[in-house]
């Protein structure tokens, strides 16, 4: 039984992390920001 609660605590850990930054992906590219470099991509002159 413990094996199953360490997994379940692990799992619900990793589905956090994962939620968290795909947010964070789909408010930076909303903002205009890049999700390759993180640069701000609005003001950008073709530096890549």
């Amino acid at each position: 039984m413990k094996g199953i609660i360490g997994t379940a605590v692990v799992l619900i850990v990793l589905i956090i992390i994962v939620a968290l930054v795909i947010r964070n992906m789909i408010i930076s590219k909303k903002q205009g920001k890049s999700l390759q470099c993180g640069c701000d991509c609005n003001h950008c002159s073709g530096c890549h």
